[in-house]
C-alpha cells in the first residue's frame, strides 16, 4: 500500500481567540519533520487483565464514552473550531479524492450516506491510511518511533483544535461533530508500533490483539459517525463489537491473502503454535511451497476469519440505515477474497488473491439489498470469539 500526494495549500481565515489551528505547509505527507518528545518504550502491550482482553477492555471503555448520547457535549470539545468554509470544503474534497481512488467500492457505499457522515467518513479513512502509510509507505525505510511518537503528539493537537494541516483539520472538524472519542486512535498507532517491533506472533491471543489495534480500532472510530438505528432494541455494546469483529475479519483475511508478500519481509502474521499443530514452522512459510499440511492449515484459518465475519453481520443491521451499504460491501467483498484463496487451492504462498473489478462491481447490489434488511430484535447469544 502506498500513498505519496504533493497538494498546494490555499490560504485560509480561522475566525477565533485561539492560536492558528492549522500551520502553512506545501507538501501534506504521512511522514513528519518535527522534534518528537521523549517516550518510555513498551516492547508489546500487556495481553490480558483479570483473564480478560486488553481490546474487550478497550471496547468497553471506549463504547461508555461514545454511547452515551445524551452526554455528548462532556465528550465532545470545548472548543468549536472556525475554518474559513470554502478551506474546509477544499479539504474535505481532498479526503472524497483520496478515498475514491485508494477505496472505490467503499467509497461508492458511502454515497447514500448523509453529506456530514459522508465528510466524517472521508477524513477518518484519510488519517487511518496515512497513519498505516508511516510503516507501510515509501517512507518506511525512515520509520522510527520517534516519527510514530510525533503523530501521536500532532494526534493531540487534532483533538484539541490545532491540526498541522489541511487534512487534519477535516478530523478536527469532524471530532466537532460528533461523539468521537481519541482511544482508537491511539490505539491504531500503537499498533503501527507493534508492527515495528515484533514480526512473529506465539498465539492467536497475540495476534488478536495486534488485527484489533490495526484494524478493530477502525470499526469504534466508525461507529459514532455510521450511527445506531432508531429501531435497534439491542444495546450499543453489541454493535460496537460487531463493528470490532469486522475489523478483526478484515485483518485477518488481510494476512492470509498476504502471507507470500509478508514473508519475502521476513514477516509472519500467523500463529507459531497452530502452525505447529499441522507440523509447520516459519522455514514452511519461507520455502512458500504449498503442502498437503498447509491447505488443513489454511483450511482451518479461513473458518476463523468467516467466523468473524459471521459475527459482524449479526449486528451489521442495527447501524443506521443509510450507512450499511459500505460495511455489507466490505463484509461481501472480504468473504470474496477468502473464496478466491480457496479456488487457488490455498496457495497464498506464491499467488495473491483478488477480487476483481467486476465481480466487486457485481456485489454492489447484493450489498444494497442486505443494507436494507430489518435489524433483529436480538444476537445470537453464542457471539464470543473464536480462539
Amino acid at each position: 500500500m502506498s500513498l505519496t500526494f504533493s497538494l498546494e495549500a490555499k490560504p485560509f481565515i480561522i475566525n477565533s481567540k485561539r492560536k492558528p489551528c492549522c500551520r502553512r505547509y506545501d507538501v501534506i505527507r504521512s511522514e513528519l519533520t518535527m522534534a518528537p518528545k521523549h517516550r518510555k518504550m513498551t516492547m508489546f502491550p500487556q495481553l490480558s487483565k483479570q483473564g480478560v482482553s486488553i481490546a474487550d477492555l478497550h471496547v468497553q471503555e471506549v463504547v461508555d464514552k461514545q454511547s452515551q448520547t445524551v452526554n455528548f457535549d462532556t465528550l465532545c470539545p470545548s472548543f468549536k473550531p472556525r475554518f474559513e468554509p470554502s478551506f474546509l470544503n477544499d479539504a474535505y474534497e481532498m479526503c472524497r479524492n483520496i478515498c475514491a481512488e485508494y477505496a472505490k467500492t467503499f467509497y461508492l457505499g458511502t454515497l447514500l450516506m448523509t453529506e456530514e457522515r459522508q465528510k466524517a467518513i472521508w477524513a477518518i479513512y484519510v488519517w487511518c491510511r496515512r497513519t498505516d502509510e508511516l510503516v507501510d509507505g515509501p517512507n518506511a525505510d525512515y520509520m522510527s518511533s520517534a516519527v510514530l511518537d510525533r503523530w501521536e503528539d500532532r494526534l493531540d493537537d487534532i483533538f484539541n483544535g490545532h491540526p498541522y494541516d489541511m487534512l487534519d483539520a477535516t478530523l478536527t472538524d469532524t471530532i466537532s461533530k460528533f461523539p468521537l472519542d481519541i482511544k482508537p486512535f491511539r490505539d491504531m498507532i500503537e499498533g503501527m508500533r507493534m508492527d515495528t517491533r515484533k514480526s512473529r506472533y506465539k498465539n492467536f491471543e497475540e495476534l488478536y490483539l495486534y488485527c484489533y489495534y490495526v484494524a478493530g480500532t477502525v470499526g469504534l472510530m466508525s461507529v459514532p459517525i455510521m450511527g445506531i438505528a432508531p429501531e435497534s432494541l439491542i444495546p450499543a455494546q453489541n454493535v460496537y463489537q460487531s463493528a470490532l469483529y469486522l475489523g478483526i475479519g478484515n485483518q485477518l483475511t488481510n494476512i492470509l491473502r498476504d502471507v507470500g508478500e509478508d514473508a519475502l519481509r521476513g514477516r509472519v502474521y500467523l500463529p507459531e503454535d497452530e502452525l505447529g499443530e499441522f507440523g509447520l514452522c516459519d522455514k514452511d512459510v519461507f520455502s512458500r511451497k504449498v503442502s498437503e499440511r498447509w491447505k488443513e492449515f489454511m483450511k482451518q484459518q479461513i473458518a476463523r476469519a468467516r467466523f468473524y465475519f459471521n459475527s459482524a453481520e449479526e449486528g451489521a443491521s442495527h447501524l443506521d440505515k443509510a450507512s450499511r451499504w459500505p460495511v455489507w460491501s466490505s463484509l461481501i467483498l472480504y468473504r470474496k477474497i477468502l473464496d478466491a484463496i480457496e479456488e487457488n487451492e490455498y496457495d497464498n504462498l506464491t499467488k495473491r488473491a483478488y477480487v476483481g473489478r467486476t465481480k466487486k462491481f457485481l456485489s454492489l447490489p447484493l450489498a444494497y439489498s442486505r443494507s436494507l434488511s430489518i435489524p433483529k430484535t436480538k444476537l445470537n447469544p453464542s457471539f464470543t470469539r473464536l480462539i
